[in-house]
């Protein structure tokens, strides 16, 4: 029997209680006659390892995460430590040290979720955001100088290459043409940024031409925002940098109903290394260990592993397992308006792949 190997990394605040979640439900489908199984690793990397050992994640880090099939993440982040120290110290260390430079945040409105737009049906909010994962205004070139005087500078260098942007550019062209919709948005700021930007907008010209079948167009950032509010069915699958679609993302989950339902992916294409999978909701300290975590949006990270590995009939099967929880108002955890517990939903989800 084909066997995956799947390192779980919890991190920090609620990803200790979502990423077991995750593991969970995986082991229900392989048990429920999948075909294949799961050898699954943890590795206790996080804030209480910084604490310890003061680094995010052992230098060699990467060398134990290597042979893996996949890794699903849950958060970084400790309200005891600099976010600059959690982020680049472990998910970013992952992300750029794999060369994972597609985000990948699917976005819609599931069964059963009252979304915020009232004039929005769930057939109008179907889309995908992709976002360039390895550089831009995420690059980590910069520095500080004269620090503690008057005279201090600090600067953080937006970085594109070209390389780098023809890659994110024709993944996101594909993703698009493999869509029934064929439709892709190109996410800019040339009109105030006019080296780096401009690039980014020649670059799509240019690699529209190789796509002839998918229609494009492009769209200022800030103007996206109020599209995605006033004009969410003109939108399906969208293109943008490190920076704006972090932004971008976070308005797209919040829009389907909340950030606890929504997945990510930090993919590799060539497959190179291993892809990471994870929630965008973060360590969410607050109701950290109160069993009051959201766990849908580790489950569908689960379902783009899935995808991911080839196994789209069981990637399939665990998204209907999902969309009949959210149907269900009684299985929402408190930030989709409902009491239902971490425990209850994991349970009714491997139930249903089970029936």
């Amino acid at each position: 029997m084909k066997t995956y190997r799947i390192a779980c990394i919890p991190g920090d605040g609620i990803g200790k209680e979502v990423v077991p979640a995750g593991e969970t439900v995986l082991r229900a489908l392989s048990d429920a006659g999948a075909g294949f199984r799961f050898e699954f690793s943890s590795f206790d990397w996080g804030g209480d390892y910084y604490r310890l050992h003061g680094v995010m994640m052992p230098d060699d880090g990467l060398d134990a995460l290597r042979p893996m099939d996949a890794i699903l993440f849950g958060s970084a982040g400790d309200p005891d430590i600099p976010d600059h120290v959690t982020l680049w110290g472990l998910r970013l260390k992952i992300c750029q040290g794999f060369d994972q430079y597609a985000n990948v945040r699917p976005t819609r409105i599931l069964p059963g979720i009252d979304a915020p737009l009232k004039r929005c049906t769930p057939a109008q909010l179907d889309w995908v955001i992709v976002r360039e994962n390895s550089e831009g205004e995420y690059s980590g070139v910069g520095g500080r100088v004269h620090q503690g005087h008057p005279i201090e500078v600090a600067t953080d260098v937006s970085m594109m290459t070209r390389a780098g942007v023809e890659r994110i550019m024709r993944f996101a062209f594909r993703l698009a043409r493999e869509r029934p919709r064929k439709q892709l948005t190109v996410v800019t700021k040339s009109n105030a940024q006019r080296h780096a930007m401009v690039m980014w907008d020649e670059i799509a010209v240019q690699v529209s031409g190789e796509f002839p079948d998918v229609k494009w167009d492009k769209e200022l950032v800030d103007a996206c925002t109020a599209r995605m509010v006033n004009r969410p069915a003109s939108l399906d699958t969208l293109v943008a940098t490190n920076l704006h679609a972090d932004i971008l993302s976070d308005l797209a989950a919040a829009l389907a109903g909340s950030l606890g339902i929504a997945p990510t992916g930090n993919i590799d294409p060539e497959r190179r290394y291993p892809s990471m999978f994870e929630p965008i909701h973060g360590s969410a300290f607050d109701i950290m260990g109160k069993g009051l975590a959201n766990p849908v949006g580790t489950f569908w990270s689960c379902v783009m592993l899935l995808d991911h590995l080839g196994e789209r009939e069981a990637a399939a099967r665990l998204m209907r397992a999902i969309e009949s929880v959210t149907a269900d108002a009684s299985l929402h955890t408190r930030d989709l308006g409902g009491t239902a517990a971490t425990a209850a939903v994991t349970e009714a989800v491997c139930r249903r792949l089970q029936s």
